[in-house]
């Protein structure tokens, strides 16, 4: 793992074991991310970074291939290609080796960042030197300064169940970083130059990161050692914070946890680079018959004794409307009957999920004297002994 990288705890995130199956860790988020919705502790920063981590958490136990690599070398991050992780695992000696395409934007270098600097972003900027020095193939490189992409933001949502499954389109306003219009992202207001302040007219900045110190290319004046005066309107850092509001268009099939990427509407770029991304984090409500399970729905239909036992035709819900099934003659209670195709929408491909109808045997409540008759006379009919099997297990045991 690389130096300066905080190891997550993913399952103790969720509250679940590391063996847990696909279902235990959906159940664990559901429940966590209901209990810390933003939109449930409104004002409550703890709950919402609590909120965050958890989401942070499912992005990666829920899928497969993610749960697999952090499994196998205890961290994951989207910025790094599946190929690099054993190079990564070793250490920034191994990942970095002049390779170009090294990349510590998924890592929190925070904790090696001043306090007094981490308001203005320095987290951020930290990362992009680390990146540079590593990119170069060593400290002592100097780093000319390109175009970096901005930083992406995420935002969460909570939908309904039926916007969900139909997709739906939302208005939404949030904040971002826009390039300043009056230095046009330099920083700078013009006039005479002056002594870098970051610097002190070196063209060098100090870092450290742990026990390690280093030498890198100045962020401020980009290894010149002069600066011009700082923009009033953005305080030097070329980025003002607007709202901005527009629609965004929420595909069908969404569920809790899923991340809905909306190309560059993150924050802007630095020195020309792209923005970033948006992502929408959707927390679905939950609906009162219909269990959603990945792609699958499940729901329970109750039938009488007599519908169980010779079979019949009964109608079910489905989210397109209700559906004629068979129940097959001699169907037991929690015997489940499968409907092709009634599923929620997937986002991997385009099709639909199944819905599975979970059967509950209703027995009657017996009061009359002919009933208790006509039940006695079918169980002499139907003679069988239902509990031999649990009579020879206990006895081969005790």
């Amino acid at each position: 793992m690389p130096v300066g990288t905080k190891q997550k705890d993913y399952y103790g995130a969720l509250g679940v074991d590391r063996k847990a199956k696909a279902d235990q860790i959906r159940k664990a988020y559901r429940r966590l991310a209901r209990k810390h919705h933003p939109d449930v502790n409104p004002g409550n920063k703890q709950a919402e970074e609590k909120f965050k981590e958890i989401q942070e958490a499912y992005g990666v136990l829920s899928d497969d291939k993610k749960r697999k690599i952090y499994d196998q070398y205890g961290f994951y991050s989207d910025s790094i290609p599946p190929g690099a992780y054993e190079a990564y695992a070793k250490g920034p000696a191994e990942a970095g080796g002049g390779d170009p395409s090294v990349d510590f934007s998924g890592f929190d270098f925070s904790d090696y960042v001043p306090q007094e600097d981490r308001s203005g972003g320095s987290g951020s900027a930290f990362r992009d030197i680390f990146s540079q020095i590593f990119a170069r193939g060593g400290v002592g490189h100097e780093a000319a300064a390109g175009p970096v992409r901005g930083r992406d933001i995420e935002h969460h949502m909570h939908l309904g169940f039926w916007d969900a499954i139909r997709g739906t389109q939302v208005r939404i306003t949030i904040g971002r970083e826009e390039i300043c219009s009056s230095c046009k992202g330099k920083g700078t207001q013009g006039g005479p130059e002056v002594k870098c302040s970051t610097c002190g007219g070196s063209g060098k900045a100090q870092r450290t990161a742990g026990a390690m110190r280093f030498s890198v290319t100045c962020p401020q004046c980009g290894g010149t050692g002069r600066q011009q005066s700082r923009c009033p309107s953005c305080n030097g850092t070329g980025h003002i914070s607007k709202p901005e509001t527009f629609d965004v268009r929420i595909p069908a099939g969404v569920d809790t946890g899923s991340r809905v990427r909306v190309p560059g509407k993150g924050n802007a770029g630095t020195h020309g680079g792209p923005p970033g991304d948006l992502y929408i984090l959707t927390d679905v409500e939950a609906h009162p018959y219909f269990e959603r399970k990945g792609d699958n729905f499940y729901v329970k239909v109750p039938v009488s004794v007599t519908e169980a036992s010779l079979g019949a035709k009964v109608e079910v819900p489905t989210i397109d409307g209700p559906t004629t099934i068979r129940i097959p003659p001699g169907t037991q209670g929690g015997q489940r009957l499968r409907i092709r195709g009634k599923g929620a929408p997937s986002l991997r491909t385009n099709q639909r999920g199944d819905q599975f109808v979970e059967v509950e045997i209703k027995v009657p409540r017996v009061s009359d004297e002919r009933s208790r008759e006509i039940l006695k006379e079918l169980d002499r009919l139907n003679p069988a002994d239902l509990r031999s099997d649990l009579r020879k297990y206990f006895k081969v045991r005790l």
